[in-house]
């Protein structure tokens, strides 16, 4: 093999890397914004597959130039993929604000914004493959079938290790802002390399005009880009699964508070000095359920099927003071944000597993607990694997006789059929299922959904922190109306498409 063929090789197989690498860190870029959910990936897979396609279409035409011209472009497209990938770190700020405001629904913003971000960085890194590959070959014409599988492994190999690089070492080592501009960085390199490649067939102009072009590029990415702050993070951390943000209230509440926001949602509202003092509507009414249904015991236990701040994990160590709370949290870092900035004490009466809820309650086989407590999102939407049949049996069997089951569902007010579905799911395995609706409710409303052994005797829970806020029973009646209009059906491992329920208006 020459050392133009391995060159042209190792381009194809780096340029390759660095497309991939983007397509997974749109997904932690647009977090913030809209979320992650399953229509996000869906979109940014359709965008950058989009882009490649048509990269590629554009790359077989420029296959077909002398060589030096098609080495040239080549150079051209990569210094292009470096510029605009950089400038979606811009573009995320200016657009992604008037894009929501435009009230399309969640798919059409979700497309619309993925679209004007990653599209032209994939169509550009898509030029590259096709016309290295057509000059490699002409290098090698006694060996065409070698070199042609040869390329297409590379390529292939190449988006495999930037899948894993990105998922399991650039953003939680550098984060999507560093992530972003090391991946311009070798787009450059790369465009370099190609440019040396025809430097002694290229004029003095042709040598100048990619030089002035990064350059003047550059410059305005970098202005634009301190004006609007696109260099620096959002996030306080960035983990492997969030954007985690803590929010100081105490200006806003008169006394030490702290807000946790996870991509773009909030997940709990911490008072230092009152950790029984609950502002978030839906936690306060879980926890006056659970109070109606718990006597004071000795042996209380609680597990909680996502920890967030911590906020009622923190409720209920007060209340009980001789009980304890088991929390499975998926991210170590949202527990050490939550101890170090939202006043969750480190006790040994806080049991905390790092790891899929499931799975934990699964090796939970010797202990019954008084309530479990599903508070586990990702944007509005509950992990599927979270609100099966198969799941809510495993619930059951993990409560003690008189249990308790609850969990809060972000559903739309009018046409909730997620939170139907989950109920019907529910009613198989509970005899008795309770829906609470709050009563300040926009399009979108907070259910608290109950699995109980009996009736709770109040229709009413009224919130002790905000006058006039309260959760009220849905009458059986509504239930029985909703049902019918609506078709619920039962939740299972094999079928149960949360994200698409949910968006069903």
């Amino acid at each position: 093999m020459s050392l133009r063929t391995a060159l042209l090789l190792a381009v194809t197989a780096l340029s390759a890397a660095c497309g991939l690498v983007v397509e997974i860190v749109a997904g932690r870029m647009i977090a913030p914004y809209l979320g992650m959910s399953l229509y996000t990936w869906t979109a940014i897979i359709a965008v950058v597959l989009a882009g490649f396609s048509i990269g590629h279409w554009i790359g077989g035409r420029i296959a077909e130039q002398p060589p030096v011209r098609s080495i040239r472009n080549v150079g051209w497209s990569l210094l292009l993929a470096a510029m605009s990938s950089a400038a979606c770190l811009v573009l995320i700020r200016v657009l992604s604000g008037p894009i929501i405001a435009l009230g399309l629904g969640p798919v059409p913003t979700i497309l619309l914004l993925t679209t004007a971000l990653f599209f032209l960085p994939s169509l550009f890194v898509g030029i590259p493959s096709p016309a290295l590959t057509r000059l490699a070959i002409e290098d090698n014409k006694e060996h065409l079938g070698h070199t042609l599988g040869l390329f297409y492994a590379a390529g292939a190999a190449g988006s495999i290790v930037g899948t894993l690089a990105a998922g399991y070492v650039f953003i939680a080592w550098l984060g999507t802002i560093g992530t972003i501009l090391t991946v311009a960085a070798a787009y450059l390199v790369m465009a370099a390399l190609m440019f040396s490649l025809t430097w002694q067939e290229s004029g003095a102009r042709a040598k100048v005009i990619p030089g002035v072009v990064a350059v003047v590029a550059a410059s305005t990415l970098l202005a634009s880009g301190n004006r609007l702050l696109a260099f620096t993070s959002n996030c306080d951390v960035e983990s492997n699964y969030y954007c985690i943000r803590v929010i100081d209230l105490e200006g806003q509440l008169g006394l030490p508070a702290r807000s946790m926001i996870l991509d773009h949602l909030e997940h709990g509202v911490n008072i230092r000095d009152q950790a029984e003092l609950l502002l978030s509507p839906y936690v306060e009414a879980q926890d006056t359920l659970a109070r109606l249904h718990i006597k004071t015991e000795a042996s209380f236990r609680a597990f909680f099927i996502g920890g967030g701040a911590y906020t009622l994990p923190r409720a209920w160590l007060e209340a009980w003071p001789n009980g304890q709370i088991h929390v499975a949290e998926v991210d170590p870092s949202v527990t050490r944000v939550a101890q170090s900035q939202m006043w969750v004490a480190e006790t040994n009466r806080l049991k905390i597993v790092h790891a899929d809820a499931r799975r934990a309650l699964s090796e939970q086989r010797n202990t019954r607990f008084n309530a479990i407590v599903g508070d586990a999102f990702h944007d509005i939407s509950v992990p599927q694997h979270l609100v099966t049949t198969e799941f809510f049996s495993l619930i059951r069997q993990r409560l003690k006789p008189q249990g308790i089951y609850l969990m809060n569902v972000v559903d739309h007010l009018e046409r909730p059929r997620l939170a139907m579905s989950i109920v019907k799911s529910l009613e198989s395995i509970f005899p008795v299922v309770e829906v609470w609706r709050s009563n300040w409710s926009g399009a979108r409303a907070t259910f608290v959904i109950a699995g109980l052994q009996q009736r709770t005797p109040v229709e009413r829970l009224s919130s002790k922190v905000t006058p006039g806020q309260s959760f009220n029973r849905v009458p059986d009646a509504d239930i029985v109306r909703l049902s019918e209009a609506l078709e619920p059906f039962k939740l299972t491992d094999d079928y149960a498409p949360v994200d698409r329920l949910i968006a069903v208006h």
